[in-house]
């Protein structure tokens, strides 16, 4: 397969760093368009978490022993990355999650039941993940507060004029919503709607889980007071996620599970916290998936962000264009402002059969809801087939999809 882009990357050098990459697929190239579900790992990363583990693997933050030591080191490292990748101000501004999941639940355990009151409301938008939809479902549930959804246009962008309605009355105590679409790929105007918010009165929480694999984050530029993101994603290991939040609003929170290394003292009587960020990390954390993510961050930032924009850029006008003319093929939405994940329908063809049949062919797609069964609602389909890009995506490989698509096309008609 000829892996050229006009883009400034070495696709060529790039590709050779990701070692699946060389797998076939029923003895065909493997073509992978699913990465916004979970992105492949390059070598550095598999060899990170295989050496931490060879070399110097101990359980961290208790041990005085030498291997402890240095697997804490390795560790906190991994946070001191993260906050120069978002430019936190602080590493104390970094808590470890599983995933974004659990970033949101534990946002909505614990700030949602400790500060927002009955009477308040959350703000979402029409195309959140599930995981941002449920855990507020079960804070209203649970507490009282309302929530609200902020509409889409029919170009999948948010309505900023019904949003703005929504904070005017000063009853919303949050906004919860996507910097990214994982469907619709739309970038959501963060900017204004964290302005809007603030003015308002409301904290503004981001779903960075897309935008931090395309796009430099600088959260104090945005001004956001909490921006989820997981590991696995940015091409580094499942299991590992983070949490940005405002140093006060840390401050504010009580932690939602207790147990080892959440503590400062603990007696049967009571016990006291930790500091932040550990009073919200119990337990023995995701070690060596840790010293993974600090990888992948290193091997993104040697990148640089500027490239993988550029790249993302001519991968997704290039999938537009090639798909766009294919008969009987939908693209869902039009924002102006889109990153590399690409949703469509074919005519007649159901979205699991559509995946099947490139599947065949080695092209690996999504199908199906994304976790996003309110936003298929709204576009009034029950499903769909999503491609998306990664640094390691080849204008030839889009290409190969297109033409696959056509002749998946003539097979249903």
């Amino acid at each position: 397969m000829n892996a050229i882009s006009k883009t400034s990357l070495d696709l060529t050098r790039i590709r050779a760093d990701f070692p699946i990459l060389a797998e076939k697929i029923r003895g065909k190239d493997l073509v992978f368009l699913d990465s916004a579900a979970s992105a492949q790992k390059p070598r550095v990363v598999i060899d990170a978490m295989v050496h931490a583990m060879e070399h110097q693997y101990a359980n961290i933050h208790r041990g005085l022993h030498w291997m402890s030591e240095r697997t804490t080191e390795a560790y906190e490292e991994t946070r001191d990355s993260v906050a120069r990748l978002m430019n936190a101000p602080d590493r104390r501004n970094i808590v470890f999650t599983r995933n974004s999941t659990e970033a949101f639940n534990l946002v909505a355990l614990s700030y949602g039941r400790s500060v927002l009151q009955p009477g308040q409301a959350v703000v979402i938008s029409e195309m959140e993940h599930h995981a941002n939809i449920v855990p507020w479902q079960m804070l209203r549930d649970a507490t009282g507060i309302e929530l609200r959804i902020a509409p889409i246009t029919d170009a999948g962008e948010i309505d900023m004029l019904a949003y703005e309605a929504m904070l005017a009355d000063g009853r919303v105590g949050l906004v919860s919503i996507t910097h990214m679409s994982n469907v619709l790929g739309t970038y959501t105007p963060a900017q204004r709607i964290i302005e809007i918010a603030h003015r308002n009165g409301a904290k503004v929480m981001l779903d960075g889980s897309q935008s931090i694999v395309h796009r430099r984050i600088d959260v104090q530029a945005l001004d956001v007071d909490f921006f989820a993101w997981t590991g696995h994603k940015l091409y580094g290991p499942t299991g590992i996620g983070v949490l940005y939040a405002k140093a006060e609003l840390l401050e504010r929170m009580p932690p939602v599970m207790g147990g080892g290394d959440m503590i400062s003292t603990v007696t049967y009587q009571n016990s006291t916290w930790a500091e932040v960020p550990h009073k919200f990390e119990a337990g023995t954390p995701a070690i060596i998936e840790g010293i993974g993510l600090n990888a992948a961050i290193k091997y993104v930032e040697s990148i640089g962000y500027d490239a993988i924009a550029a790249h993302e850029a001519a991968l997704t006008d290039h999938a537009l264009a090639r798909l766009s003319v294919i008969d009987g093929l939908t693209i869902m939405g039009r924002p102006q402002d889109r990153g590399g994940v690409v949703s469509f329908t074919l005519e007649g063809a159901h979205a699991h059969d559509v995946a099947t049949l490139l599947d065949r062919q080695g092209i690996a797609v999504r199908a199906g809801h994304h976790c996003a069964q309110p936003l298929m609602q709204r576009l009034g389909v029950d499903s769909t087939a999503r491609a998306s890009f990664g640094i390691y995506t080849t204008l030839a490989e889009i290409d190969v999809l297109a033409d696959t698509l056509d002749h998946v096309r003539t097979f249903f008609k």
